[in-house]
């Protein structure tokens, strides 16, 4: 059997006021992360930095596709925010806790990003909507792994439309597209009739989500 790399996802609503707001279509975003979640829950480990925005979605499509959740997701917390975490994130022993840098939120996500983009070996990224976050994923991503596929979905807005024309060698005709399960499925080389295989998340006991 191949043994395939995870998959990463990037993707949150863009706020009032920050960068991808004035861009963003909530619909779209919404729909984008239902056609990802369909084409790769439980065909490859699906990775992510448990924006709350995202959980509900990811939580509910496993749960109708019948898939456990727990044996095919992987979430990433940063300490920094330890005492307000969403409880869906905490639902069950799949997520990892990154230790934060004291009294430090940026240097906290870049460390959190650092660890949760080297655990792994990973064969493709999605990004979807977004605000500054996601541009610093595509690029910490474009660093350390440059065979990573990285595929940011221009429709939804965000700051995905923006880092759509600095991908490479995606087809220029999704600029204006929102069939994602088609365009997923195509870019992530994943076959609809592959079946949704229980994969390993890989975090062990309880003492492993934090260090």
């Amino acid at each position: 059997m191949t043994r395939h790399g995870a998959v990463f996802l990037s993707a949150s609503v863009p706020q009032p006021g920050r960068r991808g707001f004035d861009s963003f279509d909530s619909l779209l975003v919404s729909s984008a992360v239902h056609a990802f979640v369909e084409v790769v829950l439980g065909r490859r480990l699906l990775v992510w930095g448990g924006q709350p925005a995202i959980t509900p979605i990811i939580w509910e499509a496993a749960r109708r596709l019948e898939v456990p959740y727990e044996r095919c997701v992987l979430l990433y917390q940063s300490a920094f925010f330890r005492g307000h975490y969403p409880e869906a994130n905490l639902r069950f022993n799949n997520w990892v806790e990154v230790p934060a840098v004291d009294g430090d939120l940026r240097a906290s996500l870049v460390r959190m990003r650092a660890r949760m983009l080297s655990d792994r070996p990973y064969e493709a990224a999605v990004f979807i909507g977004g605000m500054e976050g996601v541009i610093d994923e595509f690029d910490a991503l474009r660093e350390s792994a440059p065979g990573v596929r990285l595929i940011p979905l221009p429709t939804p807005g965000g700051v995905s439309r923006e880092l759509f024309e600095r991908a490479e060698n995606l087809p220029r005709e999704m600029r204006t597209r929102t069939d994602f399960t088609y365009w997923l499925y195509r870019l992530l080389d994943i076959d609809p009739s592959e079946p949704r295989l229980l994969v390993d998340a890989g975090t062990g006991d309880d003492d492993s989500r934090s260090e």
